[in-house]
């Protein structure tokens, strides 16, 4: 049995960064996702590869969407699928010919995401950005550094990945719910803006009620708190606690031989530094692997800071198959889990464009009439 988007077909107009990650997603799910690449960019000497964990359950065609019979290869492959997925800039895709009106003219039922930064409208809606920006934009990067100093770059999670491709994947997923029943499709604008937002709803209603205030490093999350915070060890590696319940942070307390009444109570701001200076103290006494031994695995809410491949490494991930570690590039598995139809990561594409011909056949176009697209250079 295959994954929960079994049979659902989805036709992806290949883009970067947050795109693929989101038809990533569904493809994990069991979809089956049709990119359409660029002609340009099929190799002129094609030989298999092993491909990147971005290709996963997709198969690749190569089309000259300049092309009128490029165009009409991408519009039959269209009236097939269940969804239809872009990332241009608001307008490119109308005048390729493949936007929504043409693309829910031939399939009704079509689900239509479209995945842009600013959104489809608004005064930045036309122009060009990447994650920092959008993160920017919605508070999130202000609030991200240390007392007195700048906001920091943090990696593209938010913005792409979480507030992009993630968000979009969601978005087509409920779609596709409403469509069982209404037998309709509809247009889904995914903005990274308006994910990134959304993502932080929790932060804005702390802010509203006085619990989370505009100044860096000072707030309970952003690591003023000393029972949420990284702390440097002995041989200058990191590990984090996060003992939020008053039991876990007197379990902590004890485990590291602190007097407790000498601490005083974390919920009073005006000591925070002193606390975490006397635990920061107490962490630099041990190397992160002997404070591993000591409090992994309690209920001190405690984990090392790892790099990737330690994650890889680790007894708890290996337990769980975290990452499916065959043929020597390790990667996180498809998640989440399911108990009756789990997600299974599917093979890449051989090179670009190297299924154009199976797939137009499968959307029902003759040996002829692909003999004269490729003819005419229209795909691959």
């Amino acid at each position: 049995m295959g994954g929960p988007l079994d049979g659902v077909r989805v036709i992806e107009l290949a883009g970067l960064g947050a795109l693929p990650y989101g038809s990533l997603r569904l493809a994990d799910m069991g979809a089956e996702v049709i990119r359409v690449d660029r002609l340009s960019e099929v190799p002129s000497d094609p030989e298999p590869s092993a491909g990147s964990f971005w290709d996963r359950g997709h198969r690749s065609v190569a089309v000259d969407l300049k092309h009128e019979g490029g165009v009409e290869a991408v519009l039959r492959l269209a009236e097939t699928a269940d969804v239809f997925l872009e990332s241009f800039r608001p307008g490119v895709v109308e005048r390729l010919g493949v936007g929504p009106d043409a693309v829910l003219g031939r399939n009704a039922r079509v689900v239509y995401g479209r995945l842009t930064g600013w959104g489809q409208e608004g005064p930045l809606a036309h122009a060009a950005g990447h994650s920092i920006n959008y993160e920017a934009l919605t508070g999130f990067i202000r609030g991200v550094g240390p007392p007195g100093g700048p906001p920091v770059p943090v990696l593209n999670v938010l913005g792409d990945f979480a507030g992009g491709g993630l968000h979009l994947a969601y978005g087509v997923v409920c779609a596709l719910f409403e469509a069982q029943r209404s037998g309709r499709g509809q247009v889904i604008d995914a903005a990274m803006v308006d994910g990134a937002a959304a993502l932080q709803l929790p932060f804005y209603s702390m802010q509203a009620m006085g619990l989370h205030k505009d100044r860096l490093g000072t707030n309970f999350f952003d690591g003023a708190a000393p029972n949420y915070a990284v702390y440097e060890t002995a041989d200058g590696k990191w590990v984090t606690v996060a003992p939020i319940e008053p039991k876990f942070w007197a379990e902590l307390i004890e485990r590291l031989g602190l007097d407790a009444a000498d601490l005083g109570d974390p919920q009073d701001r005006s000591l925070w530094p002193s606390q975490q200076q006397k635990l920061a103290a107490v962490f630099k006494t041990r190397t992160r692997d002997e404070w591993c031994e000591q409090l992994e695995g309690t209920d001190t809410c405690f984990a090392p800071c790892l790099t990737w491949d330690e994650a890889v490494a680790h007894p708890h991930n290996r337990a769980r198959g975290v990452f499916d570690e065959t043929g020597g590039r390790p990667a996180p598995i498809p998640t989440p889990r399911m108990s009756r139809t789990p997600g299974t990561p599917g093979p890449s594409p051989a090179w670009i464009g190297a299924d154009t011909g199976a797939v137009l056949a499968e959307a029902g176009l003759t040996s002829a009439e692909i003999d004269a697209l490729r003819t005419s250079g229209a795909v691959a």
